[in-house]
């Protein structure tokens, strides 16, 4: 079959909407018709950086639809299904087996090549390879070909075009507190960037009955919104010393603290407003190689520090509580949200590049 896909041909040029062929699915493979799907950071990132050899690929990983064709030996899903997309997995590795799929052995080459494990991509054009199997999706195109293990079936009743985050953005800041940190009711945390992950985990904190919930971030307006979604104070890093600042509020120190960011200052930060024993999870990103620069005593003295991918969650069973959560009224997600057609990707791009929106979503018509 035929679709349009947003192809990315050239490394910080405009991505161009382009019609490409679409193979049948697979043995273990799903084709969706895409409703939504989320613009990422990580896309923003391969969109300014691809190198010549990942070119020309098709990109989005935060994609949400509705299941069109199955192949063979598909079982959990069917034909009409809807389904919220998410990182790919094997399914088979040890890491896989014992339920840390976002450990798993083939995570690099099964979503950061755009390609399957054998090197083969779903679309093309011309009779040349485009790279159509990003994160086992490329969700920035109407029709895209998925995995078995990376679609998770949803309520056909819930609203498709707000899902797609909840494939990664979404689920990596709510799973950073609620599966790695897991904090008790009526402790501390401290959030370091209010974008669309820092405010998913300052929802989470919120669920998860923190009584002090911090929010640290140089823009008013991010800071308005995080103590919408119930932050509890709010620093300006320019105007105030955040270290300082949530020691002063809680007295002792954080016990726990979420990096969004990965720049070197802020996780050192993050690691010094803790208490002790305390808890800093890390799940900013700014490149594979980003050292980072720590006072050992820090951690001698009860501190961890732990870097975590996509919320460390089974999406299976995370995707389904952060639902529930939001239908009770106490994960306002939504909030997030700014829509865009797809024809707009670009603007929807820049958009997230500029910080003029905290999550852009573009929405597909039917």
């Amino acid at each position: 079959m035929k679709t349009t896909a947003a192809v990315l041909r050239t490394a910080g040029a405009p991505l161009s909407l382009e019609e490409v062929d679409v193979e049948d699915p697979r043995a273990g493979e799903v084709q969706v018709r895409l409703v939504s799907s989320g613009v990422c950071h990580t896309d923003l990132g391969v969109i300014a950086t691809a190198a010549a050899e990942q070119l020309p690929v098709v990109l989005g990983h935060e994609g949400a639809g509705v299941v069109e064709a199955v192949g063979d030996g598909v079982a959990g899903v069917e034909t009409g299904d809807h389904v919220v997309l998410t990182y790919n997995f094997c399914g088979g590795c040890d890491n896989c087996r014992a339920g840390v799929m976002v450990h798993c052995r083939d995570f690099v080459p099964l979503n950061l090549t755009g390609a399957r494990l054998d090197g083969s991509s779903p679309f093309s054009s011309g009779g040349g390879n485009v790279f159509g199997h990003f994160f086992g999706q490329s969700s920035f195109a109407r029709n895209v070909i998925a995995t078995e293990q990376n679609v998770v079936k949803v309520d056909p009743a819930l609203p498709l075009e707000l899902l797609g985050p909840l494939g990664c953005g979404v689920q990596t800041g709510a799973g950073a507190v609620l599966n790695t940190l897991n904090p008790e009711p009526g402790s501390g945390i401290a959030v370091f960037a209010a974008g669309s992950v820092g405010l998913s985990a300052i929802m989470a904190a919120a669920a998860a009955g923190c009584a002090t919930i911090i929010a640290v971030d140089p823009q008013p307006q991010r800071l308005d919104l995080a103590r919408k979604l119930g932050a509890t104070h709010v620093i300006d890093p320019g105007e105030t010393d955040p270290v300082a600042a949530i020691r002063e509020i809680t007295g002792t120190g954080a016990r726990y603290s979420v990096d969004c960011l990965g720049l070197s200052s802020t996780v050192r930060q993050a690691l010094e407003c803790l208490q002790s024993p305390g808890t800093c999870v890390s799940v900013g990103f700014q490149g594979m190689t980003n050292e980072l620069t720590i006072d050992q005593g820090h951690l001698l003295f009860g501190r961890t520090l732990i870097g975590v991918i996509e919320g460390d969650s089974v999406p299976a069973q995370f995707l389904p509580r952060m639902i529930e959560l939001y239908q009770a009224g106490s994960f306002p997600f939504d909030k997030l949200i700014s829509t865009f057609p797809f024809e707009q990707i670009n603007e929807a791009v820049e958009a997230a590049h500029h910080g003029k929106v905290v999550k852009a979503v573009l929405t597909f018509e039917s």
